[in-house]
């Protein structure tokens, strides 16, 4: 009888491992990516996105507005890998490594009693020719997310921070339009990972910690980092100057590049740029057409209403607006800072 209990809990052991067996490692690194999400074995519980041994929540500084959407964030890199650290560019991340995104709109505030809505979770996994781009929409169950190459426009309700309910045609972009911000030099890369946009505390399973600290300890980068840190655009503590470019950056910088898709409007918007006429002072357009509304220069310093730039981020025209996709609402609150920069320039 106790070798029988005895082969009972060994089995029962092995099942549990079976079923919380961590990263499919094989899976990540297979060309033919997976139909579901849960394929990957990510997340201990795929719903509540609370991830897996070996998978790390992150976050950023300033992070790209698409609609108001909250973002998930989580990464993996594999055992024994290092993620090459480059000054102005994304970590440099090993093969197998993976960066997850899962946009959703919680509806945590306190006003809303709407359900939180899983939408999309969106992977960049990292091969030995480059990074491979793949999105999966979440079934209405909020259960598993399915591949999706065609994207899907999903019509949904969230309340915001002011307690005001929005209607809206939330777009998951298909396999191709992923490239009009993730590409840079022909190639896919990642936004948000640099060093200088990951340079703050957030709390992990076992307290709170720098991030760059706890990737250090991980073995996935170096030691002693130092950056020119960004800084959360929306805290109104920071100076305004350093939280404009900060929202620029992470929302324009990554196509308004040397190198990026924008690199020949010459118009360059990334947080290290200090060449006044590439960041758009007095500087006429290359071909703007009617998104410059007639206006002649990118950012006429003083006077936010004369600035393109503005225009264009106020606009809901898809001939006009910039960003010019991942966006169908105005960043009210991005604009009104944006308009106090651009007046006391």
């Amino acid at each position: 009888m106790k070798l029988y209990n005895s082969l009972i809990l060994i089995a029962f052991a092995i099942f549990s491992l079976s079923i919380n067996a961590g990263v499919n490692h094989s899976k990540v690194i297979s060309q033919d990516v997976a139909l579901k999400l849960s394929d990957y074995g990510f997340f201990t519980n795929l719903s509540k996105q609370i991830p897996t041994e070996g998978v790390l929540p992150y976050d950023l500084n300033s992070a790209l507005f698409s609609d108001y959407a909250d973002k998930l964030r989580f990464v993996y890199v594999p055992a024994g890998g290092f993620a090459e650290y480059h000054p102005d560019e994304v970590f440099d991340f090993p093969t197998g490594s993976v960066l997850i995104k899962t946009f959703a709109y919680l509806n945590d505030f306190p006003e809303s009693e709407l359900d939180p809505q899983l939408l999309e979770t969106r992977l960049l996994i990292r091969h030995d020719d480059g990074w491979k781009n793949v999105s999966y929409i979440w079934n209405k169950e909020q259960t598993d997310a399915y591949k999706s190459i065609a994207g899907k426009t999903i019509s949904t309700q969230f309340v915001n921070e002011y307690g005001d309910m929005q209607d809206i045609r939330y777009r998951v972009p298909n396999i191709n339009q992923c490239k009009e911000c993730h590409q840079s030099k022909e190639a896919i890369t990642p936004i948000g990972p640099k060093a200088r946009n990951l340079n703050k505390d957030i709390s992990y399973a076992d307290g709170s910690m720098n991030q760059l600290l706890k990737w250090h300890q991980q073995g996935w980068i170096t030691e002693n980092i130092s950056t020119n840190s960004m800084v959360d655009w929306s805290n109104i503590n920071e100076d305004l100057d350093t939280r404009a470019r900060s929202y620029l950056d992470i929302n324009c910088g990554h196509c308004h590049i040397e190198g990026g898709s924008a690199d020949t409007t010459g118009l360059y918007l990334n947080f290290t740029e200090n060449r006044k006429i590439n960041l758009g002072y007095f500087k006429k357009p290359i071909a703007a057409g009617r998104a410059s509304n007639n206006l002649k220069y990118s950012i006429v310093p003083g006077n936010p209403d004369e600035s393109i730039l503005l225009y264009r981020m106020q606009s809901l025209d898809p001939g006009i607006m910039m960003p010019e996709s991942g966006r169908a609402l105005q960043h009210v609150e991005a604009v009104d800072l944006l308009r106090k920069w651009i007046h006391q320039l």
